[in-house]
């Protein structure tokens, strides 16, 4: 079976190729991370620059364009260079590694939570001294799927404690921050707060620029689920660097809290399907690459 894969966000970070901030197409970088976290993991974290050019070349990208991308890669702190046996390559980064090792849970293990199981509230004040540290701990709360309730207060469901506190904790961050256990029980209804708290209408619209892209697919493979591994590389690597996006944006709200239009469960079946149809076989063609 692969290894599995993740990201968060932030904009202008270094995390910013490894996250969901963009639109639906794919720069070239992106596929680069993503074909990283799905099959490098098994070659000691190290792919030669030659088998990089032959895997994005599938996907459509020339050469130019995958040594530029890997050049910004490594500017950004994502790529380290490493020649294994006198050959030209990269690995991904301690810090990518981390990120990446920490999302794969979020990306194919989406937990979804109920009403009963209460919130994650996070409250921190930032001296002046210290103001730099407020967009990393925005950038850390946005990553996980926070809302925004008011200034400096932040929610998100319960089961979204241990990552957050973990992530905090590793940023140096967490004398900053207080997390709470809550529940709530007034005045407003619920379900019009999580529509303030969260960007609701941008998720259900990303969602929807997923289903418009990949539920072709999802119908061609699950009534003819062959598929070559060449083609299964190609549509698996676009569906996941899409896709993983998602989680990060939607952090497994209650159902009985979203719109009755809700299209995330859709997607989300849309995507577990062609995880389950595409994976084995694009590995076996990347295997075959780089045999």
């Amino acid at each position: 079976m692969l290894t599995h894969v993740q990201w968060p966000t932030p904009p202008d970070t270094v995390t910013d190729d490894l996250g969901a901030t963009e639109s639906a197409v794919n720069p070239p970088r992106r596929l680069i991370v993503t074909i990283y976290a799905l099959y490098a993991r098994e070659t000691q974290n190290w792919l030669s620059v030659s088998s990089l050019v032959r895997l994005l070349g599938d996907l459509g990208v020339d050469e130019p364009s995958v040594r530029s991308s890997i050049s910004r890669l490594k500017r950004r702190g994502i790529l380290v260079s490493h020649r294994k046996d006198g050959v030209v390559g990269y690995a991904l980064s301690e810090s990518a590694l981390d990120i990446i090792h920490e999302g794969d849970q979020r990306i194919f293990h989406t937990s979804r939570a109920s009403v009963s199981d209460g919130w994650l509230m996070a409250v921190f004040s930032i001296p002046e001294s210290e103001r730099g540290k407020r967009h990393a701990i925005r950038t850390i709360l946005t990553s996980k799927g926070f809302g925004t309730t008011a200034p400096g207060v932040w929610i998100a469901p319960a089961h979204l404690q241990q990552g957050t506190a973990d992530a905090l904790r590793a940023a140096g961050l967490d004398q900053f921050v207080d997390l709470f256990r809550a529940e709530h029980i007034a005045f407003a209804d619920l379900r019009e707060k999580v529509a303030q708290w969260w960007n609701l209408d941008q998720l259900h619209e990303l969602y929807a620029e997923f289903i418009d892209q990949f539920q072709p697919l999802y119908h061609r493979v699950t009534d003819r689920p062959e598929i070559s591994p060449r083609d299964a590389f190609v549509a698996y690597v676009q569906m996941l660097t899409t896709w993983r996006r998602l989680p990060y944006l939607d952090p497994g709200l209650p159902l009985e809290l979203l719109p009755g239009d809700w299209n995330g469960a859709t997607a989300a079946t849309i995507f577990n399907r062609l995880q389950q149809v595409l994976a084995e076989p694009a590995h076996d063609h990347v295997r075959l690459l780089l045999s």
